[in-house]
């Protein structure tokens, strides 16, 4: 993609996928103008509270705005109500946010509540979607190949890790706007938002 305006657009893969349990979401980390790789370290996920994270696809600008924003707003609901908010009103917050004024980019809100494990997908427009899992980006196409073959219900957070660096990993090799690497976390009402190890990664990655 270009550049539009003095900001940078990216090619991308996110994916967020439930388990027994929790969620699993990933990012890669390549940014791209056209046929150029403008960058090979960029941020496309974030956490946005303990049981909240937020993957962008489309505008770094856009993208990095809406991360401020839902995590001040998050932050602010837990002052008030003592509570974390729900996947559900995340989603539904991010949604009438971007219906107000509509953003060049593709999220994926994902966590857990009192309800269970939740993946929304957020599209440029305000619709939010949600589904046990979901791919968005550049990317994608090949990250539902694997996700498709891979996925089944009660998934253990081990399989679920691997099975969302696999599709991170195939969308790195096919989709020339995605790669450099991965960043992956897993969110359980336990134990909240925790990154996975880059060594995990590379561990689950090596497994047949």
């Amino acid at each position: 993609m270009e550049a539009q305006d003095g900001v940078l657009k990216t090619g991308t893969s996110t994916v967020g996928i439930t388990f027994n349990g929790g969620v699993v979401v990933g990012a890669d980390h390549r940014a791209t103008m056209g046929h150029f790789i403008a960058n090979k370290s960029v941020q496309k996920l974030f956490k946005i509270g303990d049981n909240l994270a937020l993957t962008t696809a489309g505008l770094v600008g856009h993208a990095q705005s809406l991360s401020r924003t839902l995590a001040a707003e998050v932050s602010l609901y837990q002052l008030r109500r003592g509570q974390n908010m729900t996947v559900k009103g995340a989603a539904t917050f991010t949604a009438n946010l971007l219906s107000g004024r509509p953003h060049w980019v593709q999220l994926l809100i994902v966590g857990v509540d009192a309800d269970g494990s939740h993946v929304y997908s957020i599209d440029s427009a305000g619709g939010s979607i949600p589904d046990v899992y979901c791919a968005t980006g550049s990317g994608s196409p090949y990250m539902y190949g694997v996700l498709e073959d891979g996925f089944s219900e009660g998934m253990n957070r081990a399989d679920t890790v691997r099975l969302a660096a696999r599709a991170l990993s195939a969308s790195g090799q096919r989709d020339a706007a995605s790669g450099n690497g991965m960043d992956l976390a897993v969110i359980t009402a336990k134990d909240g938002y925790v990154p996975v190890e880059q060594s995990e990664i590379d561990s689950l990655l090596k497994k047949k």
